[in-house]
């Protein structure tokens, strides 16, 4: 199969899109090194310094048009581009597909992540909402399957754009395989020195922003005056202030601490030698952290609802994002009963295995087989 891909955000993005952009691209070139790959983006060249395993062809704008007009070109010519190139199947990677996709004569695919914009509007800027509600609802439209990355993007993708069922095929994220593998005692040390981690404490990784709640872990820790520190990682936003000034207010500054820019491969080390790993977001399209901790062999506790259990599975331990005391339990739980966080731990490696590259991968080419 020769299959090109929407490929901004893994040579463009740090995060969230462009790490499931970068993941996709480069386990289908180690697992399904048979095919052609074409990667299509505005720009190959940025903050990521990504250079794609195996050896696809990577094509920019070309002309003065297409070039001045970099964003103008990946919406409404890149079309033109794609049947040009004799592809079998173009995958839009982050929710978008070009204008006119259809007329190319090409099968497309196209990855939903998530329609929070539409469950929570208030967290979205009216324009940024219509925007994403047209390119979204198009590229569902016009795809010829759309994959859901869990069980609940694919019941809001046909409760909000009335998509059916049968184009609807969940294909689950993996993260990282840096978190397979136990980082080296040097490793480990370095880590902990860094961040004057204490030995025991709880840990928050994710964008400090409202909708991931993670104000919800402080309050708990004061309210019911838990002793195991909290170490939130993550980038920040104006979120953050407001923990802040509650830190602050209740003399929490010995018990919780927040680290911004921690590059990624110091990740692996805090994951690993943190005693749980709590993250009490309200929604998401999945919970890529949740699986980075299960796979660094940390007992997690989520939240009840949404896409968690199908990241956490039968190990994890579900809260409702408002309830301290449910959550002091679980902590204390956990701390306290060394047998049920070991058990914790075993079955959590056990569950994550479901979502190692090689299986995406055969899931993927499934999903592109079925279209030719």
């Amino acid at each position: 199969m020769r299959i090109g891909f929407d490929a901004k955000r893994a040579f463009l993005n740090g995060s969230g899109l462009g790490n499931y952009s970068r993941s996709t691209i480069d386990l289908l070139a180690k697992y399904v090194s048979q095919n052609d790959y074409v990667l299509y983006t505005p720009k190959s060249e940025g903050k990521q310094n990504y250079i794609p395993a195996g050896k696809p062809k990577i094509k920019t704008p070309r002309g003065i048009i297409n070039f001045t007009f970099k964003s103008y070109w990946r919406s409404f010519r890149l079309s033109a581009d794609i049947k040009k190139d004799n592809l079998d199947i173009f995958h839009g990677l982050s929710n978008e597909l070009p204008h006119k996709i259809q007329k190319s004569g090409v099968k497309s695919v196209v990855t939903i992540h998530d329609l929070i914009f539409l469950r929570y509007p208030e967290l979205y800027k009216t324009t940024d909402r219509k925007i994403y509600q047209q390119k979204f609802q198009y590229a569902c439209n016009q795809a010829d399957i759309v994959i859901a990355i869990s069980e609940q993007t694919k019941t809001d993708i046909i409760h909000y754009f009335g998509t059916s069922a049968s184009k609807i095929k969940v294909v689950y994220q993996g993260c990282n395989p840096i978190y397979y593998e136990k980082e080296s005692a040097s490793k480990l040390i370095e880590v902990s020195q860094k961040y004057d981690l204490p030995e025991k404490y709880l840990l928050y990784v994710g964008t400090i922003e409202e909708r991931k709640n993670a104000k919800f872990i402080v309050e708990t820790i004061q309210k019911y005056h838990l002793d195991t520190p909290l170490i939130m990682v993550g980038k920040q936003t104006d979120y953050q202030q407001e923990i802040e000034k509650y830190i602050s207010k209740h003399q929490l500054g010995d018990k919780v601490f927040i680290y911004n820019n921690v590059p990624a491969d110091d990740l692996p080390a805090l994951y690993q030698q943190a005693s749980i790993f709590i993250y009490p977001s309200i929604f998401e399209g999945f919970g890529i952290p949740i699986l980075e901790a299960l796979n660094s062999g940390t007992p997690v506790i989520s939240t009840k609802g949404g896409c968690f259990n199908e990241a956490g599975g039968l190990s994890t331990i579900y809260v409702s994002p408002d309830n301290h005391k449910d959550l002091a339990i679980s902590i204390r739980t956990i701390m306290d009963l060394p047998d049920f966080r070991n058990n914790m731990i075993i079955e959590g490696k056990k569950f994550a295995l479901k979502f190692r590259e090689s299986k995406i991968a055969e899931q993927l080419v499934a999903v592109y087989s079925s279209l030719l």
